[in-house]
């Protein structure tokens, strides 16, 4: 495959604020090197790029619209007569420029899932004011009703930006490549509070006309556009060390913080592997359940589903993962959606060291070897270990594939050079390109130049543009190996043989321990031996959601009629696509039994879905 030696634009001005980190650019370099082109967006950064966003919205929950104005401070290239945004079902009323006077703007066509480009014309302008209303069914925001958050007396919003949403509630450009600083001023419903991924400059927020109040944020870093986050809801809050905490619904805040305890000690692990945290506080926000994923790295404020509350702590991993995003995410961002792994793969690596760095070495192998499951998975999704999906670079979608595969193969370079060696290198490449994007190729020239040094035996033993660059997985692969779960497996292998489920000790059995005994049954199974499992272990009323799922994926393979009701309730209680997809798409496996029950149950639980899980079930579904 053809590789790009990447170079940097240096589009540099002085900063307007102060920095709380000395290192953080006033304006970041936007990559303009063939690979970093961004087939995801309509901008033209080489031409005129966004650097800053003020927001100025109120958050109507009666017509389910945010409306206001997005003003844009704009770096143009000399001559350049305007400047292409993102925008996905945005209602433009008027463009200004900083002056207040008008300037001429087009809407393009719309294509599906990207949207349409607003040109707007500069007329010499380096602030352009865009006063619009984005839709009620942007794909961005999930405006719940009461009955669907957790408390069920008042109504909730929050949004999921990643990968390209953002641009159904903020005309921007918006691409991971093109980071940007921000503020918001956010008007909402005076019973309810708002919070984002930034400062929080008014923590009680000040009252506004018509029964309102308004909250205003800052973040004074460049971030990637999708990650600007909101919520607002009832929310409170509750301190977890002296830069983390936690928010969420008053009915869940005991739960989340009991879950959520180690989280400091999880800053300072991170810290103390590869440098100091530069975004002030961590805090989490613990989301009703519709929440679309497990995790989302929003700077300064983490979204979490609330499917990690288990009560034993067994799934804070999420956490580790999130956090981690910190450094590799947030602080170095893929340049485009096809380099998604240079997020998922590192974050997932770094997750790991974080786990073992505070629970020890084998929490974090029963964790790796899990992951390697995962890839297989992962694989198999992607049509075959050597289908074009299975490559690291390539997929402007990105992928699981991303998460599992890269995390092995930063991991077969720790295991190749030796864990001092690969930190200190992992450390100064966070510093070197702080508040930057990033493209394989980069990565890759950044590696040859700082931790190889030409030497040629060690490049042939890494192998990594086969990597990076082809389907499927070297033959370097570090394969870790957990002895608890070696003696899970055992037991799997005993049930399979004939033995009663009462004779497998479950004892302190974490989350991990029952994925891999799970996934090591036979896939069928007569009706008499899942009925087993599900007496002596309680599998369809499991309040673990991870646990249920996977027993219910079981189940449905094998057409087990008793644990649809629990397949029903757990369908339209969940809206974490990671654990609802597979039960939908083995009940379409099921044909003639499953599809009429997946039908049924969706067409009950899809207005209580965030717009990207109920996009991605419409898929499975073919609906």
């Amino acid at each position: 495959m053809k590789r790009f030696a990447p170079a940097i634009l240096a589009l540099l001005v002085v900063p307007a604020i102060a920095y709380a980190d000395p290192t953080a650019p006033a304006v970041s370099p936007v990559l303009t090197t063939p690979d970093a082109k961004d087939v995801l967006s309509y901008a033209r950064p080489e031409i005129a790029r966004v650097t800053h966003v003020d927001l100025d919205l109120t958050a109507d929950f009666a017509s389910k619209t945010m409306s206001g104005t997005a003003a844009l401070d704009v770096l143009a290239a000399p001559g350049a007569k305007e400047i292409i945004l993102d925008t996905d079902g945005l209602t433009i009323s008027s463009v200004t420029d900083g002056q207040g006077r008008t300037l001429a703007w087009k809407v393009g066509a719309s294509e599906a899932y990207k949207g349409a480009p607003l040109t707007i014309q500069l007329n010499g302008a380096s602030r352009i004011v865009i006063a619009y209303r984005a839709a009620p069914s942007a794909r961005a925001l999930q405006w719940l009703p009461a009955q669907l958050t957790a408390g069920k007396t008042k109504p909730y919003l929050f949004s999921q930006g990643q990968s390209i949403n953002n641009r159904s509630w903020i005309p921007t450009q918006d691409s991971p490549g093109i980071r940007q600083t921000w503020t918001a001023k956010i008007t909402v419903p005076a019973d309810l509070v708002a919070v984002m991924s930034g400062e929080r400059l008014t923590p009680k927020g000040e009252p506004a006309a018509k029964g309102r109040r308004t909250y205003r944020f800052a973040m004074d870093k460049p971030v990637p556009p999708y990650l600007i986050a909101l919520a607002v809801g009832d929310l409170v809050f509750k301190p977890l060390g002296n830069r983390t905490g936690v928010w969420t619904e008053p009915t869940m805040l005991d739960r989340a913080a009991y879950e959520l305890a180690d989280t400091e000690k999880m800053v300072e692990a991170a810290e103390g592997l590869y440098g100091a945290y530069r975004w002030g506080r961590y805090d989490v926000l613990v989301l009703p359940p519709s929440f679309p994923f497990g995790g989302m790295e929003n700077p300064t404020l983490t979204f979490l589903t609330p499917t990690f509350l288990t009560g034993d702590r067994a799934n804070v991993g999420l956490v580790a993962h999130e956090l981690a995003h910190s450094w590799s995410g947030n602080l170095v961002t893929n340049a485009t959606w096809a380099d998604s792994w240079l997020n998922e793969g590192f974050t997932s690596y770094f997750e790991n060291r974080i786990m073992e760095r505070l629970y020890g070495k084998e929490r974090a192998d029963v964790e790796a070897d899990l992951a390697w499951d995962e890839l297989e998975t992962n694989f198999r999704a992607a049509g075959g270990r050597m289908a074009p999906g299975t490559r690291l670079h390539g997929d402007p979608e990105g992928g699981q594939v991303d998460y599992t595969k890269g995390a092995i193969f930063l991991r077969t370079i720790e295991e190749t050079v030796g864990r001092e060696r690969w930190d200190a290198y992992l450390r100064s490449y966070f510093d070197r390109h702080a508040f930057k994007p990033q493209t394989t190729a980069g990565f890759l020239k950044d590696l040859r130049a700082n931790l190889i040094r030409g030497d040629q035996a060690l490049e042939a033993k890494l192998q990594l543009d086969r990597w990076a660059y082809e389907p499927g997985l070297p033959n370097n692969a570090v394969h870790v190996k957990s002895p608890s779960l070696a003696a899970v497996e055992r037991q799997a292998a005993a049930f399979a043989a004939g033995g009663p489920a009462s004779a497998i000790d479950t004892k302190d059995w974490s989350t991990q321990l029952w994925l891999r005994f799970l996934a090591r049954l036979p896939r069928t199974l007569p009706a008499a031996r899942l009925a087993d499992l599900d007496r002596t272990f309680g599998l369809s009323e499991q309040t673990n959601g991870y646990v249920r799922s996977a027993w219910l994926e079981l189940a449905i393979a094998n057409r087990y009629e008793p644990a649809v009701p629990s397949i029903e309730q757990f369908l339209t209680s969940v809206g974490r696509t990671l654990l609802v997809r597979p039960l939908y798409k083995g009940l379409r496996a099921q044909g003639d039994w499953g599809m009429p029950i997946a039908r049924r149950i969706y067409a009950k639980a899809r207005p209580t879905y965030h717009p990207v899980t109920a996009a991605a079930i419409d898929k499975v579904l073919g609906e």
